[in-house]
């Protein structure tokens, strides 16, 4: 690993910590207090451990900056957000509001997946290894997409409250999540060094054609779970339309995207690789990559 990725799991695992402590001290100091209704303790507890995130965000910001270097500093203000994000998430899920559940939910499975993207990156690539390694810029229309999909939660939330307590549909969205996850991220372990998160243009000295493990099942494992794990955040949250949008958005995405990349995995292999796709599928509903 890196020592990049190094600094980021201990940034990480530290702001985990922290909250978490945070937010036990929180509850005791709430717990005497008397109100008329359990759930407005709830509401309150939610009011405080979201201010202290911020709180905790901006305290620990500040000191980093004054003990990193700026490159240092980069990825340890990232990973402090992205771990606060999961403690929270942690926090919302277990002891806030049920309301509030699956909004739990989204947010650790985002804070996860950024996170992991750079950890992994760390271990199968380190002399790639950037701040864009997180994919938390990975585009304008990625950040448009989330944003969207903040908005229609909150105003279905507001409008139709009870609409946002299908706990099975979240559960399914959540599973969908966990094993686009866990899909993702075995086919860049799988590939290893042979992996990498632009489509490159040049052909390098160690890149191999990766025929075995998952890719044995589909050609864009990778893509795969990425595409159900996008797909999976909308249903975690109930948003029928982002759902939809998220859906087609995703597909058109890939499918672009699958073709560019075929373009050049046939001029870098050939023969091998046209064998490998009479073989095996994309893997992606209706995408069928591009064929000599």
């Amino acid at each position: 690993m890196h020592t990049y990725g190094k600094i980021g799991c201990c940034s990480f695992v530290v702001a985990v910590i922290l909250h978490l402590c945070t937010t036990v001290f929180i509850y005791l100091y709430l717990r005497p207090v008397e109100v008329a209704h359990q759930e407005e303790k709830h509401t309150i507890g939610l009011h405080y451990i979201t201010v202290s995130s911020f709180v905790l965000l901006a305290v620990s910001c500040l000191i980093s900056r004054l003990l990193f270097q700026e490159q240092h500093f980069q990825i340890v203000w990232r990973s402090l957000l992205l771990g606060i994000g999961q403690a929270f998430g942690i926090t919302i899920a277990l002891c806030c509001s049920a309301n509030y559940t699956s909004l739990g939910w989204y947010i650790m499975i985002m804070s996860f997946f950024h996170f992991s993207e750079f950890v992994v990156t760390s271990v199968i690539r380190p002399q790639n290894l950037s701040l864009e390694s997180f994919l938390l810029n990975h585009s304008k229309a990625y950040g448009i997409a989330a944003l969207i999909s903040w908005i229609e939660y909150w105003t279905e939330f507001w409008l139709f409250p009870g609409f946002k307590n299908a706990y099975w549909i979240s559960m399914v969205g959540l599973l969908l999540c966990i094993g686009g996850e866990i899909l993702r991220k075995t086919a860049m372990l799988t590939a290893f060094h042979n992996f990498d998160h632009l489509i490159r243009t040049r052909r390098e000295e160690q890149h191999q054609l990766v025929t075995s493990g998952i890719y044995s099942l589909c050609r864009h494992p990778s893509y795969v779970g990425w595409f159900y794990w996008s797909i999976g955040t909308q249903i975690i949250l109930c948003n029928p339309l982002c759902a939809v949008a998220y859906t087609f958005a995703s597909w058109k995405f890939f499918h672009e995207r699958v073709f560019e990349e075929e373009v050049t995995l046939l001029h870098f292999f050939g023969r091998d690789y046209v064998a490998y796709q009479s073989k095996v599928p994309t893997g992606l509903p209706f995408i069928h990559g591009y064929n000599m």
